[in-house]
């Protein structure tokens, strides 16, 4: 009778030859590290530096001043005098249990990388939403990107930059930006032939078509994108605190370690209000966007 074990065990790499290969991977690594991490720290100095800045601005300002700002942004994009009264209480009660530090800080990595997710996404959505081989490139790296688990990101990138600011943005960048990517696709993507073509009989050029026409009419979907980038990029706090970024994470991960559970309750709910207010405004401004789009159109 023939040999059917094949039939019932995985034929597998040899365990030696396995090894070997991973042995390999790694050490070729750690041989790009040692040879240009220098060169690539160098190249994410301006952005430490912004970033540093920009944390020690919320630190050093007065929090009445912070508050009000952030009252300030909220009403302008929302006009809702409750979300913006809402805010208020939320981030009084942050200050009130000694967590305004770390949510300053918290908020200075929020933001500065949905700015870079804005930068860099937007663009490299435009491009898919050109060209569908550039779609068909870019497509997969985004599903490797959504569905690689979170912890991943951390190794390649600490073993490269060490532990610190940077190495967290980026984790966070890389788990975060998916989504303004694809929106912005799928939102210049849907915007109405008929459109494009009359702005193109008027006389048009694709890039005043672009930046005139389909930008403005993709704007809510974008805004979308954004709102989940911002949420994406918040669920990676407690994560990026594993690699030194400081925040609202850090409590919350020797709360895990500790089993302090009203330390990681109360730094938890400070994320949550992080995390409604952003969602809330950028809601807010789409469906304001919107209104305005429709009422331009009826006019």
């Amino acid at each position: 009778m023939a040999d059917s074990s094949w039939l019932t065990t995985f034929p597998e790499m040899d365990r030696a030859d396995l090894v070997a290969m991973r042995k390999a991977l790694d050490g070729a690594y750690r041989e790009f590290s040692r040879n240009y991490g220098d060169m690539i720290e160098g190249f994410f100095d301006p952005l430490l530096y912004f970033l540093v800045w920009f944390e020690k601005m919320l630190l050093a300002a007065p929090w009445s001043i912070v508050l009000a700002a952030l009252l300030g942004l909220t009403y302008a994009a929302s006009r809702s005098t409750k979300l913006t009264a809402g805010i208020a209480g939320a981030f009084l009660l942050i200050g009130y249990f000694g967590m305004w530090d770390d949510t300053m800080r918290t908020l200075s990595i929020i933001t500065v990388a949905t700015l870079l997710s804005i930068v860099l996404g937007v663009p490299i959505g435009i491009a898919m939403a050109r060209s569908d081989s550039v779609r068909a490139a870019i497509t997969p790296v985004l599903d490797i990107m959504q569905t690689m688990p979170a912890f991943v990101y951390l190794i390649p990138v600490v073993m490269l930059l060490g532990i610190g600011k940077v190495p967290g943005i980026i984790a966070v960048l890389v788990y975060a930006i998916p989504p303004v990517i694809r929106l912005t696709d799928l939102g210049i993507r849907l915007v109405d032939r008929d459109v494009l073509e009359a702005a193109t009989a008027f006389g048009a050029t694709r890039r005043q078509c672009l930046i005139e026409v389909q930008l403005p009419l993709a704007l809510p979907t974008i805004m979308a994108g954004v709102n989940q980038t911002i949420m994406m990029a918040l669920a990676m706090v407690v994560i990026a605190s594993m690699i030194g970024v400081k925040g609202l994470g850090q409590p919350v991960l020797k709360s895990i370690t500790n089993q302090y559970f009203t330390m990681g309750l109360l730094n938890g709910l400070a994320i949550v209000a992080i995390a409604i207010m952003f969602d809330r405004v950028s809601q807010a401004y789409a469906r304001r966007t919107q209104r305005h789009l429709k009422d331009v159109e009826h006019d």
